[in-house]
């Protein structure tokens, strides 16, 4: 039930962060606020494709 996904940066669209996800619990994308090493600053990542 768990997928691999890839977290991607919504201000300079740089892919930081490797995870997976139950898609049982959470069938519609994930939005997470982390630290983006290129920004240097946390912003709100999007699961990417």
């Amino acid at each position: 039930m768990r997928t691999n996904i890839t977290l991607v940066c919504t201000e300079c669209k740089g892919r930081n962060y490797d995870t997976n996800k139950n898609k049982k619990n959470d069938p519609d994308r994930m939005e997470i606020k982390k630290y983006c090493p290129k920004c240097k600053k946390h912003t709100v990542h999007k699961e990417g494709k």
